[in-house]
């Protein structure tokens, strides 16, 4: 099993946030909505596999107290835990955030319902309170394939588990800017307009080296 991860000092709960009444503080924050129904959904996933925290906690490598206090809706995780806890469930990283965010996409396997339209303006997105990394999902849950655009500022990385990839097949195509990506101990740098498909399941770290954001699209489906 790999190293336990935590979050770094300074980011998640504040001192007081493990008070009870640190969490009724007060008007709910449209974030704080979306970090409370990400602590339910990762809550009700570990209750239906009959897992306690720390047969999580071994199966993911995230902490007991971080699992704990994203559960509880006091810590919002970063990209790099979340790809651990969805690997640990067999989920992609939009499955977990699935029902923490409310789609304007209707979720509907009826081919002639499934015209929703997601206004920019509007659409639900979710961002890495470390880099400011952003997922916004493109696909709706009855959606054969899985479609997010992922915004990464200039200077930042997240890194993913191997498990995060496991029984998936990616396509990854840069929109704007430049994408370092490496994969396993391979780096390969695309530019606007390139694509790749990542093979065997690997660690994975998207790195923006460049001076300018970076736009790119990430599809992906269940290997049959």
């Amino acid at each position: 099993m790999s190293h336990i991860v935590d979050e770094p000092e300074g980011t998640g709960a504040t001192p007081d946030a493990d008070h009870p009444d640190a969490e009724r503080g007060g008007p709910e924050h449209p974030d704080d909505a979306d970090q409370r129904r990400l602590g339910e959904r990762l809550q009700r996933l570990r209750t239906e596999r009959r897992w306690s925290l720390t047969e999580l906690a071994e199966e993911s490598g995230v902490s007991r107290a971080m699992i704990n206090r994203v559960e509880r809706g006091i810590s919002s995780p970063t990209a790099t835990i979340l790809g651990r806890l969805s690997g640990a469930f067999g989920l992609t990283v939009s499955q977990l955030l699935d029902e923490a965010l409310e789609h304007e996409v209707p979720r509907t396997s009826d081919p002639d319902e499934a015209r929703g339209i997601q206004r920019a303006a509007s659409a639900d997105s979710w961002t890495d309170p470390e880099t400011g990394y952003r997922r916004r999902p493109l696909s709706s849950a009855d959606f054969p394939a899985d479609v997010t655009e992922v915004r990464l500022p200039a200077g930042r990385e997240v890194a993913y588990p191997a498990s995060a990839y496991a029984f998936l097949r990616h396509c990854i195509w840069v929109v704007d800017g430049t994408l370092e990506l490496q994969v396993g101990e391979a780096t390969t740098r695309l530019g606007a307009g390139d694509r790749i498909e990542l093979g065997e399941p690997a660690d994975v770290v998207y790195r923006n080296a460049g001076d300018e954001p970076c736009r790119y699209v990430v599809v992906v489906v269940r290997q049959r």
